[in-house]
């Protein structure tokens, strides 16, 4: 998702420092990737305990890392009262829709601090492949009940919702986001054992350009456990 992601938001150069939320932060992946491109990233997160462990993430970071973000505590749906309207030149909301029964207070929130021509990058849970997981580890009671359907237990036990692509697109374009891309992320890994072991680095290279390819390319993204859908605010 990190690389998919760079291909929309380049490192930061002369004049192309952007203003980024991360909404849904948890322990800041994709904080400290793009404050160490460069960019200047507020994160937000309904956790004390995350963020703590991302401040001591950060503790690590050179000075000019850490002074370039702001850590705040809140709902992902009350990104709009917490923070300033239409400012972000881009938006992350990333594993966080699935845990919303509506999700459209969240949109709202993602759309209203969006900048004019501003990025927008959701991952959500693929509606249109829920049965896939349970199917391939053969399921076949959970894999007939996913069918038609949006909800589904997670990893952790956590029940949780689902979005279809073209719902997703159409709540979006609804709020004055237009979908430019999306991707397929856990294509072939989402069947993999909690525990297993991290491959070694060219395995593990390997693995994750099979799945960077998988994930742009028809039919294999269609099928994937996760949607990464990027959007632009138009109005």
């Amino acid at each position: 998702m990190t690389r998919q992601l760079a291909g929309h938001l380049p490192d930061a150069g002369p004049g192309g420092v952007l203003d980024v939320l991360d909404i849904g932060c948890g322990q800041g992946t994709q904080v400290l990737a793009l404050t160490r491109r460069g960019h200047r990233v507020t994160g937000l997160d309904a956790s004390p305990a995350l963020l703590a462990d991302l401040w001591a993430a950060l503790a690590a970071e050179r000075p000019e890392v850490r002074e370039r973000v702001r850590l705040v505590e809140g709902d992902a749906a009350e990104a709009a009262a917490l923070l300033a309207p239409s400012r972000y030149d881009a938006v992350l909301c990333h594993g966080v829709l699935m845990y919303f029964a509506d999700p459209g207070p969240v949109l709202d929130a993602v759309a209203a601090v969006t900048a004019p021509g501003g990025l927008v990058s959701l991952l959500v849970r693929n509606g249109d492949a829920l049965a896939m997981r349970p199917g391939l580890r053969g399921d076949w009671a959970a894999a007939a009940g996913a069918f038609g359907g949006t909800g589904y237990r997670n990893r952790i036990g956590v029940d949780a919702r689902a979005d279809r692509l073209a719902d997703l697109t159409a709540a979006l374009t609804e709020r004055g986001l237009t979908r430019v891309a999306w991707y397929g992320v856990r294509v072939f890994t989402d069947t993999a054992a909690d525990d297993a072991p991290v491959p070694g680095p060219e395995r593990l290279d390997a693995l994750l350009s099979c799945e960077e390819r998988a994930g742009r390319t028809d039919p294999y993204r269609g099928v994937a456990a996760l949607l990464h859908v990027i959007a632009r605010r138009t109005g």
